[in-house]
């Protein structure tokens, strides 16, 4: 079975054009902060996943077919 990889789309935005009070800014920063944070901890996660299954499949091939571990 195939791994299916999904994309990720980030939505850039540019400086406020309406007359947005300043500190609405740092809260929209810190957001997109929090994000992004949580999107390369998912990705981390995935990549680790991934190294332990990869392991397991090889310490699998490695062991005799009868034996249980």
């Amino acid at each position: 079975m195939a791994l299916k990889r999904s994309r990720i789309n980030i939505e850039v935005f540019g400086p406020p054009t309406s007359s947005e009070p300043a500190r609405n800014g740092g809260s929209r920063a810190d957001e997109a902060v929090m994000i992004l944070t949580r999107l390369l901890g998912r990705q981390i996660a995935r990549e680790q996943f991934e190294r332990k299954l990869a392991l397991e499949r090889k310490v699998q091939k490695k062991r005799p077919a009868g034996e249980d571990g």
